[in-house]
């Protein structure tokens, strides 16, 4: 009697450290974002402060920095300027600051140009994470252009996932987004096209539900501003490939 107590116990100290250990390796390889600041006050106002991810498994860590960076890299090219390809956040920004001297040598009394590049994760589950990053650039036109781009992320690979990855049938998500968006818009002679609907480019997550975005001049004309509607999850979860909340 007291052996067969002895070893009940032996198995439930094994099946308490067993969980012990899986709860250790889940935490220890759960992804974790930080708020990053790479801001450059020289020549240019230039300010960039994106979430940068951490890990253990630096395959996906790396994968999804590397999305972020070319991202703001890429929001830091002015025109077609022959700069030199810019590998890093640095890079882009020592890049942008020298486009604007070489545009100040020939226009001297241009104002100093202005970039803000921040972002945030808006949703993070074991199998996907939403984030929003928003550039505002000022290069002395009549006004700044504002873009927000939505980034979702595959969490098991750390690779980007297109729009039409993210649903299981996007004719059938398609007809619940219109019916999202003919409630949102009140005048419908704001748009370039009242007559045909058509999914936004940014299609992002939060706790609530899925984010629709279009930007200035995607829909409408710049007047119009952004426009921006949520859908719950629970209007949608049949036609998610990941388990909304």
């Amino acid at each position: 009697m007291v052996q067969i107590n002895g070893m009940h116990y032996k198995n439930i100290l094994a099946n308490f450290l067993s969980v012990l250990f899986l709860l250790s390796c889940s935490e220890e390889s759960k992804l974790i974002f930080n708020e990053t600041d790479f801001s450059n006050d020289e020549n240019a106002v230039v300010e960039v402060i994106i979430p940068m991810a951490s890990g253990n498994d630096n395959t996906v860590v790396n994968t999804i920095n590397s999305t972020l960076s070319s991202y703001v890299i890429k929001s830091l090219k002015i025109g077609d300027q022959e700069t030199p390809n810019a590998k890093t956040i640095e890079e882009g920004i020592a890049n942008f600051n020298a486009d604007f001297e070489s545009f100040k040598n020939g226009f001297p009394e241009a104002l100093p140009w202005d970039a803000q590049i921040d972002g945030e994760v808006m949703y993070q589950s074991p199998e996907i994470i939403s984030i929003s990053l928003s550039a505002y650039l000022n290069t002395g036109g009549a006004h700044g252009n504002l873009t927000i781009t939505f980034l979702n992320f595959d969490a098991v690979t750390g690779k980007l996932i297109k729009n039409e990855g993210l649903f299981n049938n996007m004719n059938a998500f398609k007809k619940i987004a219109q019916t999202n968006f003919d409630d949102t818009i009140e005048d419908k002679n704001v748009l370039f096209d009242p007559q045909s609907f058509q999914l936004p480019e940014n299609i992002g997550f939060n706790e609530e539900g899925i984010i629709l975005l279009y930007n200035t001049y995607e829909v409408a004309p710049y007047a119009t501003g952004i426009i921006e509607f949520t859908i719950p999850f629970n209007e949608v979860s049949t036609y998610l490939n990941f388990n909304g909340s």
